[in-house]
């Protein structure tokens, strides 16, 4: 479908232009399109069945319109899997809500998100995990016991999909309250990550705390790039060696950071950030 068939399907179903994202599938691949969808509110696809994009987007609250040769039909993806498309040309992914775009940067301010004290991913950690994570549009980022949702509401305003998976449910509320906040859409899932069943395939994946259980489990999950963070001292040699084990790359770096507070330094607790990173 040509730009000026898209550009009359998209206002035809009451949308502007303007508003909405295009992607071609056939071009950037249909899980690049389809992390688009699970990230933005309102997005275009040419090239892509609608049963993969419904399929792939179990957990995001969706609707579907799809224009193929029978015509224009809107269903939800669940109902867009079982149905058969006869030459479909494209296919508008709405959200139930939009959500506003990214401004002022990243590594925002710790205040800037609701979290208990003490359990929120520093400003300073956050900067160095967002440049090691690489969130962008297209990709899909694991936000593992994510507590306040910090790190993946950082990735989502920069354009990435995003799972947060946390098992505290006060801290999933706060995970929701902050991506809200931000204008931003996280898919949450309240569990352990041993029990949170098949989730999406990630491109990166950011662990909270840094058990070496956890960290095992993330390195099967094919991520192409994992950071950890933990300020335990006797979580960083195991952590590390589930990720040299699973193939990847390793460094680290321990940050101890001192925030001007009037005319005083007011240390934070040092953190150790691990990044793993492995080729295709």
């Amino acid at each position: 479908m040509d730009v000026v068939a898209l550009h009359r399907f998209v206002t035809g179903a009451g949308r502007s232009w303007e508003a909405v994202t295009a992607v071609d599938a056939a071009a950037v691949g249909e899980r690049h399109a389809l992390n688009v969808c699970r990230a933005r509110s309102a997005v275009v696809v040419s090239g892509a069945d609608p049963a993969a994009l419904g399929r792939g987007l179990a957990g995001w609250r969706r609707t579907l319109v799809v224009s193929s040769a029978a015509g224009v039909s809107t269903v939800d993806p669940a109902d867009a899997v079982v149905r058969r498309w006869e030459s479909p040309g494209a296919v508008l992914c709405l959200a139930e809500q939009d959500f506003a775009p990214a401004t002022g940067g990243w590594a925002l301010p710790d205040d800037d998100f609701a979290h208990r004290h003490g359990m929120v991913a520093v400003a300073e950690v956050r900067a160095l995990a967002l440049a090691r994570l690489a969130p962008r549009p297209g990709v899909l980022v694991w936000d593992v016991g994510a507590g306040p949702g910090a790190v993946g509401v950082e990735c989502a305003r920069l354009g990435a999909a995003v799972v947060a998976v946390e098992r505290d449910p006060v801290q999933c509320v706060r995970v929701i309250a902050n991506a809200s906040a931000h204008g931003v859409d996280v898919r949450v899932v309240e569990a352990e990550l041993a029990e949170a069943g098949e989730l999406p395939a990630p491109d990166a994946v950011f662990v909270g705390g840094g058990g070496a259980d956890v960290v095992r489990r993330v390195a099967r999950s094919g991520a192409r790039r994992v950071v950890v963070a933990t300020p335990r001292l006797d979580r960083v040699v195991a952590a590390r060696d589930a990720l040299t084990e699973a193939g990847y790359q390793v460094e680290g770096s321990q940050l101890s950071v001192a925030r001007l507070a009037g005319q005083l330094l007011s240390a934070v607790n040092p953190v150790t950030v691990l990044f793993g990173r492995k080729e295709p």
